[in-house]
Order: structure tokens, then C-alpha cells, then sequence
């Protein structure tokens, strides 16, 4: 079996594969201060809940843009799994080329990686997650490069922290947009307010490609912007743990 491992700064989510299936899912708060141990015994009771055992994971791959968290999660999957650890922009190229200025997150590579093998090429992916991100890939699956703005959570965050008046929503769906009250007026400027904007940003991308590719979705609250609007044409809250499996698969086909 395969473990793929995605470190965000939100969450650490660790996905167990099996025959290219995703067979069990466990999504663990980021926190620096964790010890390895704390790490492995919640990760021991991931096998165990799912049935699993970690002496059947032949390779652990690991996406990270977090870091201060790599060292503890080397020593906790040594320790409690046991076995070899790649990481792809480190010990391992995923194989994706980059046409922007700058090196591009490995989340967002292996985002994009999958989304062209599984949806096609060119495709634009949009991940909701701590900060919403929207990349293009053109059709030979080569970055092209995207949009970075706060995510809805830390936005939402930000705006209470600054406004002594307005109180923490939970961010769901709306009743209306013209909302009655101070907490429907922020839960649909929340979600209209990005709709809009995402909508606004996939537009001038397909103007700027000269395409109107498949718009893939992926992060804790794509489902509920999707909901709303009618260019996101796929969700696929796994989009990041398959590119891991994909370019872990590329590289056994390489050797």
C-alpha cells in the first residue's frame, strides 16, 4: 500500500492507497508543536480505525508546505511505519513543467498534475483551502501560472478580529443574499462575495488561454462555493492526495 501525505497549513491529510484507490482518509490539525510520538499514536489509530496495518505500506510519499512540521513527521513515520519517504521537490522531481518565474507549492503541482490526468488537459484548479488559489495549465499540462488571494476562513477571520461589533460565523450556506441579520449578511458575503470573485477570475483565465477547460475544485469548502455557481464543473475534495499517488506511480514507471 501506498501512504500519501499532504501537509497544508490548515490540516495534515494522510490517504491510504491501495491498487490506485483511495482506501481510507484521515485529516489531522497542523500544529508545529506536535512531537513525532503524538503524530505516530494518532497515525496507528488511523491504521487500526480503517482496518489497516502500517507494516503493509510499502512507501510513503509527502507533500509539504509547512516546513517547521517535516521534521517531526520524518521521525513519526520512521517510527510507527516504517518505511521508505519521498518527497517530491526534495528527494524526487514531479515532472511538471513550470513556465512562471518562480518554483510553484507542491501542493499546487501535484494539484494540477492530477487534474490533467484525471479530467484533462488544459484544465484550470481552483483550491479553496487557507488561501484560494487558482491555477491554468495549458493543454500540454505545463503550469502557466494562476491567482493567490486569502482564503474564506482566514478572510472571515481577519474581518471579525478587526471589527469589535461583528461576531465568528459559521460559514454554510445562505438563506438569501439580501440577508436579515448581521449573521446572514456575513455568512452570504462570505460565500457570494467569493462566488462572485472565483467566477470573475475563471472568466479572464479562459479569456487569457483562449480555452474553456474543465474548472476542477478541490479544498475544505469547494463544495459549498461550487454549489452556487455554474463554472466549477468538477469537485474532487481528494484532487491533491491522487497527485501524490500519480507522481509517486511515475516515478516506479521511470526507474
Amino acid at each position: 500500500m501506498l501512504l500519501c501525505v499532504d501537509v497544508g497549513n490548515t490540516n495534515i491529510v494522510f490517504g491510504m492507497f491501495a491498487d490506485g484507490q483511495l482506501r481510507a482518509k484521515y485529516r489531522l490539525a497542523t500544529d508545529t508543536a506536535r512531537s513525532a510520538d503524538e503524530i505516530g499514536v494518532m497515525l496507528t489509530r488511523f491504521y487500526a480505525h480503517a482496518g489497516l496495518l502500517p507494516e503493509h505500506t510499502g512507501e510513503i510519499i509527502v507533500g509539504s508546505v509547512v516546513p517547521p512540521v517535516m521534521y517531526t513527521l520524518r521521525r513519526a513515520l520512521a517510527k510507527y511505519v516504517g518505511c521508505p519517504v519521498r518527497v517530491p521537490g526534495e528527494d524526487m522531481d514531479t515532472g511538471l513543467v513550470n513556465l512562471c518565474e518562480e518554483p510553484l507549492g507542491i501542493d499546487r503541482a501535484v494539484s494540477g498534475i492530477a487534474a490533467c490526468e484525471l479530467y484533462g488537459a488544459p484544465v484550470i484548479v481552483v483550491d479553496f483551502g487557507t488561501a484560494t488559489k487558482a491555477d491554468a495549465f495549458n493543454a500540454k499540462g505545463e503550469y502557466m501560472g494562476g491567482v493567490i488571494c486569502p482564503g474564506i476562513k482566514i478572510s472571515m477571520d481577519a474581518l471579525t478580529a478587526r471589527a469589535a461589533m461583528l461576531p465568528r460565523v459559521e460559514i454554510v450556506k445562505p438563506r438569501r443574499v439580501i440577508g436579515v441579520n448581521t449573521v446572514e449578511q456575513m455568512q452570504a458575503g462570505a460565500v457570494y462575495g467569493f462566488v462572485g470573485g472565483i467566477e470573475r477570475v475563471v472568466r479572464q483565465m479562459c479569456a487569457e488561454m483562449g480555452a474553456q477547460p474543465p474548472v476542477v475544485a478541490t479544498g475544505g469548502l469547494a463544495g459549498l462555493i461550487a454549489a452556487h455557481t455554474g463554472v466549477i464543473t468538477k469537485v474532487d475534495p481528494d484532487l491533491t492526495l491522487h497527485g501524490l499517488r500519480i507522481v509517486s506511480a511515475r516515478r516506479k514507471v521511470g526507474c
